[in-house]
């Protein structure tokens, strides 16, 4: 049993703030929660790269649920386009949590952070030459399953990677939205299933509970944010600051 008495919240308050600041984000978006989480978890904390994943996708599993019955309920979702991505998206996720916690942390972390600057790099892209061109969709199940293989591998980047490409490709903005953070759910249901089985609960639940503390706190001021930010400025300054935070990160380890 836990020993509430022992429970100390100024541990918490670093953890808070990055559920904060990335669900601050990511509520004004629509993306970048886990690779805004991921990045400050590895690259300014400190965290090993799967365990930071494993917490973020914790958390994650709390917040796509709200955002997947609301996109729900106001009929977001399409059937044909969220099956034909939940499956390879499934097993991409399953695929790098088993690849992330096979390697040793100190090997994977400046990948990790590379990708992330890439990541970061790619959003900084697509805010300057925002609105994205229209182009018919063609490529699905392959985006699927290597979106949901990063987003575990690289403890982020599932709504970067698969909305971006969905939107660039001619999908229906709305369902898009709706759909990929219907499936991300249950993508990274499946996902924290496996750390769990691979690294178990030691030293996660106290860090887990502050980024879910934080991310409920933001929660409305992103709602809030969607409405007033401009989309181009805000896609530029996330990809700034995740580019500029994983390559420092990537400097520390190789430098």
């Amino acid at each position: 049993m836990m020993d509430f008495g022992a429970f100390d919240i100024s541990a918490l308050l670093p953890f808070i703030g990055v559920g904060f600041a990335a669900q601050l984000v990511d509520g004004a978006l629509g993306m970048a929660f886990g690779v805004i989480s991921n990045t400050l978890l590895v690259g300014v904390m400190g965290v090993p790269p799967a365990l930071a994943s494993q917490r973020v996708h914790i958390v994650e599993c709390f917040t796509t649920a709200t955002s997947g019955i609301s996109h729900l309920l106001h009929g977001n979702v399409d059937k044909t386009l969220f099956f034909r991505l939940l499956v390879p998206g499934v097993i991409g996720g399953v695929l790098g949590a088993y690849v992330l916690t096979s390697l040793d942390a100190s090997v994977v972390k400046p990948f990790v952070l590379l990708y992330l600057s890439l990541i970061g790099i790619y959003i900084l892209i697509r805010g300057i030459f925002w609105p994205p061109q229209i182009k018919e969709a063609k490529f699905i199940a392959p985006l699927g399953l290597f979106g949901g293989f990063l987003d575990a591998a690289g403890g982020g980047g599932w709504g970067p990677v698969v909305t971006s490409n969905l939107l660039i490709q001619g999908a229906d903005p709305r369902k898009v939205v709706g759909t990929v953070n219907t499936v991300e759910f249950f993508l990274t249901l499946t996902v924290s299933a496996a750390f769990i089985w691979k690294l178990g609960l030691a030293d996660v639940a106290g860090a887990t509970l502050g980024l879910l503390i934080g991310g409920l706190l933001a929660a409305p001021l992103g709602a809030w944010a969607a409405k007033h930010f401009n989309p181009k400025v805000m896609l530029i300054l996330v990809g700034i600051v995740l580019t500029l935070t994983s390559a420092y990160g990537v400097y520390r380890a190789w430098g």
